[in-house]
């Protein structure tokens, strides 16, 4: 049963300063029902969410004798595959080394005959799978909803709500996360700039890429966004964005957005609600063929559309590449309307789908909770998608999304992993609280849950799981 383990995962080492060896707190609220949450091997300022990682794993280097292991190895015992196997996995520079049936790593050795015993993580009772990423987050307004009056938009806010939303959600199991992050207007290039300085100093902890969004493009009063989003790219924006439906000239718009996309050779993510399937049309046709290729969130018009329109646009979506990415938890501040795409027309048609939280505790969604799982689980509930293709959307395809590497547990993939307290991905879907999340061959993130019974004459019978055995209040 997911989570009923009364215990969290025991690590050891032995050579100090090994990965997994040490933890600090990572200031980030933990999920409902765990017991804590901490990122481990950061430093962090109290009260001020910012910290800094120490770097990526090192691989263990050639030795003329055995000797101990060197700071990038990192064992992973007893875990179990979504196949049904349980496994010994050996991590070491930043990718997975080898797999092995349970028991048959520790002790082994490398290719050079040095000993591969490092830093170990007993993962019994635990699902380890490929680590989600987040392809569609709002760092700049994040955990903003409980404040009183505006928003502030002042440099050392965003960067503190941008660093605690990015520790958030990599305690939820997000190794990365791409940022759509508002240029222009009042807040001009600061935003960007906060946002830019919270990724350097989450450096080695976890990813964050950003998407500049101007609020218009389009006649005189876009002249300024288009300089301003000029400027974003220069400073450091990796990826081409904004809202079309919001500018009086959607489609201008949208071509001014490709086209700079194109000087650049930088990505595409465009919020709209899709409710209009001739733009949508013209947006595909445009879209056809650019690299490294555009994203389109969260879409939920299209599931307004008659059925053979909607199907229609899915088809010309795929065939121009388009990505969608939706948001099952909720909406975001620049989407007009709240809704979901029609996850299973875009699918059957060749479209890929990706799933992300969108609005994370601002005033579009002042619940949102940012959680990769619950996505997927959402996908799964209300959507009828199945267990495996849920979780693709959040892990495989939102990876895709940002040009990353495929993941698999198996030798010579990325390290980017995320185990979850449970035997069967739908029961992790479900129940999962307890969680260890592993970034670039390190563990960056521990979420444990503990769940207690009082005492109860049923107790024993029912073999309910007891961390403690005093008695009870």
């Amino acid at each position: 049963m997911p989570d009923s383990h009364p215990q969290p995962p025991h690590s050891s080492s032995s050579s100090s300063g090994s990965p997994g060896s040490s933890s600090g707190s990572s200031g980030s609220p933990s999920s409902p029902g765990s017991g804590s949450a901490s990122a481990a091997g950061s430093s962090s300022k109290s009260g001020s969410g910012s910290s800094s990682g120490s770097g990526e794993a090192s691989a263990a280097g050639p030795s003329g004798s055995p000797g101990p292991a060197e700071p990038g190895v990192l064992l992973l015992c007893g875990a179990r595959l979504s196949d049904g196997r349980t496994v010994d996995v050996r991590l070491g520079g930043g990718r997975i080394e080898a797999v092995g049936t349970a028991g048959s790593l520790a002790g082994s050795s490398t290719g050079d005959g040095t000993r591969a015993c490092g830093a170990r993580v007993d993962l019994d009772g635990y699902l380890l799978l490929p680590a989600p990423a987040e392809p569609h987050s709002h760092a700049d307004t994040a955990l903003s909803a409980d404040g009183s009056g505006p928003v502030s938009c002042g440099p050392e806010d965003v960067q503190r709500r941008a660093t605690e939303a990015a520790l958030l959600q990599l305690g939820h199991g997000a190794t990365v996360s791409r940022a759509h992050v508002r240029v222009g207007d009042v807040q001009e290039l600061g935003a960007l700039a906060a946002v830019l300085q919270a990724r350097r100093s989450l450096r080695g902890l976890t990813e964050l890429t950003t998407v500049a969004m101007p609020r218009l493009l389009t006649g005189v009063a876009g002249a300024d966004g288009l300089a301003m989003l000029r400027d974003a790219m220069k400073m450091g924006a990796s990826v081409v964005g904004g809202c079309p439906d919001l500018d009086p000239d959607p489609t201008g718009y949208a071509e001014t957005v490709l086209e700079l996309a194109s000087e650049h050779g930088c990505p595409v993510d465009l919020h709209t609600d899709a409710a209009d399937p001739a733009r949508l049309s013209r947006l595909a046709a445009m879209a056809g063929g650019l690299r490294p290729g555009v994203t389109l969130g969260p879409c939920g018009g299209l599931g307004r559309l008659p059925a053979p329109a909607a199907a229609r646009v899915a088809d010309q979506l795929a065939a121009a590449g388009v990505t969608v990415v939706c948001l099952p938890q909720g909406g975001c501040g620049s989407a007009e309307r709240r809704g979901t795409a029609p996850l299973r027309l875009l699918r059957s048609a060749g479209v890929r789908v990706a799933a992300g939280s969108g609005a994370l505790r601002d005033v579009a969604n002042p619940v949102g909770r940012g959680d990769p799982l619950e996505a997927a689980y959402l996908l799964a509930s209300r959507h009828g998608l199945r267990p495996e293709d849920a979780y693709d959307a959040v892990s495989a395809s939102a990876r895709a999304v940002l040009g990353l590497p495929e993941v698999r547990v198996e030798a010579g993939f990325p390290a980017e992993l995320l185990a979850v307290r449970g035997d069967r991905l739908a029961g992790a879907l479900s129940l999962s609280y307890s969680r260890i999340v592993v970034h670039r061959g390190r563990v960056v993130a521990r979420t444990s849950a503990v769940r207690e019974y009082c005492d109860s004459a049923a107790a024993p019978e029912l073999g309910l799981p007891r961390q403690g055995r005093g008695e009870g209040p």
